[in-house]
């Protein structure tokens, strides 16, 4: 299990990665939760880190029974990829 948390009052998932913080922002709505954008520090990036931040806020949503948007191109992206998250997606 990743160590992702849901950082309520910034609204937005975050990973801690090597005293960086990889992080997707996120907005609540009545029907779903939108994922409107991914950040990994700079140092950090390539290296599977961004995807594993998605995994687990994708984990977190289906565990608080709430459905997803990809408001960014890399959530679209990787839930194109992980057919096994296609039952969150409206």
């Amino acid at each position: 299990m990743s160590d992702v948390v849901d950082n309520k009052a910034q609204h937005r998932f975050e990973l801690a990665v090597e005293g960086g913080i990889a992080f997707a922002n996120y907005r609540l709505t009545p029907q779903a939760v939108i994922i409107t954008h991914t950040e990994t520090p700079r140092p950090l990036r390539g290296r599977g880190i961004a995807s594993e931040l998605v995994k687990g806020a994708l984990e977190l949503i289906r565990a608080d029974g709430h459905k997803v948007i990809a408001g960014c191109g890399f959530v679209a992206d990787f839930l194109h990829k992980h057919p096994q998250y296609a039952d969150l997606v409206i």
